[in-house]
């Protein structure tokens, strides 16, 4: 008993830690990359005893920052709902994630544990629920700040969230109609073996359309550009217009959470989530020593390249800067190799390993496999926001009803058909 309330504990604090813990990463790469794309250095000022490690210290500044800001409220405000409406926001975008499985089932003396901190049958209508909610946070945050142009934008994004929802929930009954179930563990686990004898099983190639439309209404969900209306950086009717100081960040945060979550959504329920493309669980279990040399030499090749890289950035620097940021891919380096080494002694002295560890590892392996498909699609919403213009709310709005609901509905008449006519 009490192991499975410790392990559904460890669950349920890293399903709310993992989102959380990629803010400040996502951060970060958001900004470097659209540095990279318009031609820029990005962020590296900020600093720790010297250390700027190349911009990943500014996201701790800008908490400082915002954590010391003056908190301002409106003095007409509902200071009730003005206060509930951004930690609802943030609470909500954490919410999804306790249900997606970050593994294959662990088997411990004859008891069974599911790798997700919450399990529930009816797992697609829950995450449906709980995206659902963060409208209600956007419309309060618009009506208690007693501001006509936060009300406006808060009215406006209500209607774009509505809107995108029935495309979303559309395209994910063809994939519970493929699966044949409602549990994201289910699903996960049924993207096993392969199609034609050479694709993964993943429900992106058997429901092509519903990814596509589930992208677009993914996008449209979390506010991000092309679809970032609600937010409106460049006009003065966001939602959020009369917040300042952790109240504003609370909703900034909320978006990067809520494009982390949605991403390992995407991830789980089309792209095979944890599954490893071409090897089940049980062959993955049988070989696990050779597993493990493999992520031990993949991890040594790796930061072995990196180590390269960074040797060749250290005369860039050198050129670029004459204070301590020139010694930056120094310190890169000796990180890089410093973890070659530590992989390579692991993976020369690596031979056996007992029942319990075979499936521990085949489970973080199994993990990380996840956490690289989410990264991928983490990677693709800040591309697309720094590629893409953004749509004018006509646009949007005609997109969502006149073309995303009726092929959503196509897709799911002709899964229908597909499945009767195969049954």
């Amino acid at each position: 008993m009490w192991v499975d309330v410790t392990v559904v504990a460890a669950l349920a604090f890293a399903a709310a830690l993992a989102p959380l813990m990629s803010i400040p990463l996502l951060v970060w790469a958001e900004r470097k990359m659209s540095a990279f794309i318009q031609d820029r250095t990005g962020p590296n000022r900020a600093e720790i005893l010297g250390l700027r490690l190349g911009g990943l210290v500014h996201p701790f500044a800008d908490v400082v920052k915002l954590i010391t800001k003056e908190d301002l409220t409106p003095e007409r405000a509902d200071r009730f709902y003005y206060t509930l409406a951004p930690f609802l926001a943030l609470f909500v975008s954490l919410l999804a994630f306790a249900i997606l499985p970050l593994a294959d089932t662990l088997h411990f003396g004859g008891r069974a544990l599911p790798m997700r901190a919450l399990t529930l049958n009816a797992g697609i209508l829950y995450i449906l629920a709980v995206t659902g909610f963060h409208v209600y946070a956007v419309v309060i945050a618009g009506w208690a700040s007693h501001n006509g142009y936060a009300l406006l934008g808060g009215l406006r994004s209500a209607a774009q969230m509505v809107s995108y929802e029935l495309a979303l929930g559309l395209s994910l009954v063809g994939v519970v109609l493929v699966a044949g179930t409602l549990d994201p563990g289910e699903i996960v686990a049924g993207q096993s073996g392969v199609l034609f004898g050479f694709l993964p099983r993943w429900n992106v190639f058997l429901q092509p359309v519903g990814f596509v439309l589930f992208l677009i209404a993914l996008f449209a969900e979390t506010n991000r550009n092309p679809f970032d209306l609600p937010e409106g950086e460049s006009e003065i009717i966001g939602f959020h217009v009369e917040y300042s100081s952790m109240r504003f960040a609370s909703f900034f945060m909320a978006e990067y959470a809520s494009m982390f979550t949605g991403s390992a959504v995407a991830a789980s329920l089309f792209f095979g989530g944890w599954q490893v493309p071409w090897i089940g669980t049980e062959a993955l279990r049988a070989n696990a020593p050779l597993v493990a040399r493999v992520a031990f030499g993949a991890l040594a090749a790796f930061c072995i390249v990196a180590a390269l890289i960074a040797q060749g950035y250290k005369g860039r620097l050198a050129r670029l800067y004459r204070d301590r940021r020139s010694r930056e891919a120094t310190v890169l380096q000796m990180i890089f190799l410093f973890t070659a080494a530590v992989s390579l002694i692991l993976l020369a002295f690596l031979s056996t390993l007992p029942p319990w560890g075979a499936q521990v590892l085949i489970a973080l392996v199994q993990g990380a496999f996840l956490l690289g498909k989410t990264l991928a699609f983490t990677f693709l919403f800040i591309w697309v926001r720094w590629t893409l213009p953004r749509f004018r709310y006509d646009q949007l709005m005609g997109l969502g009803w006149k073309s995303l609901v009726p092929l959503a509905l196509l897709n799911l008449a002709v899964t229908g058909i597909v499945l009767l006519w195969f049954d």
